[in-house]
């Protein structure tokens, strides 16, 4: 296999571990790459030019080269424009990108997912009291969902393929997806309005009783995804009652 070079690709820092005594690897979501493993040679040295720039939640542009699995950064550029994320923001950010890691296969490309991942990292950077934190997450799980494939269209029923009514009631029925409800689905089926569905199918939030109820529909789909791994940031955000 020929050494593939990259040169200034948009990117954010998910995870880094320390690597020998001077080095980083890194795990690093591109645009146009997705998820990659760089290792940062000598980056944890004091005088290194790259020890400021590898920071989480801060858009970068990120060159490699290398033919194997780890590929060896060459150079990192900050390209600014996000005061960094405090708090509770914090917090969020770490979820997202747990969310990622656990979701996300090495170097599939995820071009959406990324613009959608640079426009929540930047509106949770620019907090406002007027919009809450679950008005800024719901539309980036239900982005992840839908581009790896473990959410099918909210807005079709699978039966009929017609669109929910707005005051019937429907489950989202695990691998399958959006139909009405029946008196023996199981109670741990997330119960929503059409209403809500066609609400939360174009990313529309605003309705209270349609956060209320794409909460549980994000935490089911997710538990069926996640299955026994816990995200210990999505943990604590859940226990202070955040998401």
């Amino acid at each position: 296999m020929a050494s593939i070079r990259v040169t200034d690709e948009p990117a954010f820092v998910l995870h880094s571990i320390p690597y020998k005594e001077t080095s980083l690897i890194l795990d690093v979501f591109t645009r146009q790459h997705g998820r990659m493993a760089l290792i940062a040679k000598g980056a944890k040295r004091p005088h290194s030019t790259l020890r400021p720039v590898l920071q989480r939640f801060q858009p970068l542009l990120v060159s490699w080269s290398g033919k194997s699995e780890l590929r060896t950064l060459t150079k990192s550029e900050w390209v600014g424009g996000m005061p960094s994320l405090v708090g509770d923001a914090l917090l969020c950010g770490f979820y997202l990108n747990e969310l990622l890691v656990k979701f996300l296969a090495r170097e599939d490309e995820y071009e959406k997912l990324y613009d959608r991942y640079a426009e929540t990292i930047n509106a949770l950077s620019a907090l406002e009291e007027s919009k809450g934190l679950e008005e800024i997450l719901r539309p980036f799980e239900l982005s992840l969902l839908q581009e790896t494939g473990y959410a099918a269209a909210l807005d079709r029923c699978v039966e009929t393929n017609e669109a929910p009514i707005d005051h019937g009631q429907y489950v989202y029925q695990p691998e399958k997806g959006v139909r009405p409800v029946q008196a023996d689905d199981p109670g741990h089926w997330p119960v929503l309005s059409g209403r809500s569905l066609l609400a939360i199918a174009v990313g529309d939030f605003t309705n209270p009783v349609t956060l209320s109820e794409s909460k549980q529909l994000m935490r089911f789909l997710l538990g069926l995804h996640l299955q026994d791994q816990v995200l210990t940031t999505r943990q604590i955000l859940i226990d202070l009652k955040k998401i």
